[in-house]
């Protein structure tokens, strides 16, 4: 079985975990309510997607 010859230091091991972290996902403005919205999505305030209501906002509260 391998087993490592020397103790990981802190810092190579930290170098590794470097690249652990979170995006922000993109958002886009609605054009309909200029909420910001995931792309892709109908809107959650207005309901609308690609310039038509699919979602009754009122009925998603």
């Amino acid at each position: 079985m391998a087993v490592p010859k020397r103790k990981t230091s802190k810092a190579r091991r930290d170098k590794r975990r470097a690249n652990w972290k979170l995006e922000v996902p993109g958002m886009i403005q609605c054009p309909q309510c200029h909420e910001y919205t995931m792309p892709h999505r109908a809107c959650q305030a207005c309901g609308y997607y690609k310039g038509k209501a699919v979602v009754n906002a009122a009925a998603a509260e």
